[in-house]
């Protein structure tokens, strides 16, 4: 099993908009081999932001690896330079291979 996560710096009062973009996007992740699950995370609120972490899980890194290679990844990911005022930089990519 392989999990991938993107952590976002979301700016102070824009927790609720950052939330509705998840909720509103058309995924196309259940369409993917090898997808399994999907969760957006809000964790701590920090002094100049709210982290959040998006956290898919997959058969294997493989999988994951043909999704951000494929069209539906592309279309996904088109319009994400419309969201960059909801977060501060860019989101930190992390992967791990599930070991036990």
């Amino acid at each position: 099993m392989f999990i991938a996560m993107n952590r976002f710096k979301v700016t102070l009062g824009k927790e609720s908009a950052f939330e509705d973009v998840w909720r509103k996007r058309e995924s196309r992740l259940s369409d993917m081999p090898g997808f399994s699950t999907f969760n957006l995370l809000r964790g701590p609120e920090l002094e100049d932001h709210t982290l959040f972490a998006s956290h898919t899980t997959w058969q294997d890194k493989a999988s994951f690896d043909a999704w951000t290679h494929s069209d539906a990844f592309k279309k996904v990911h088109a319009q994400a330079g419309q969201t960059k005022g909801l977060y501060l930089g860019h989101p930190n990519f992390e992967g791990f291979e599930v070991v036990l």
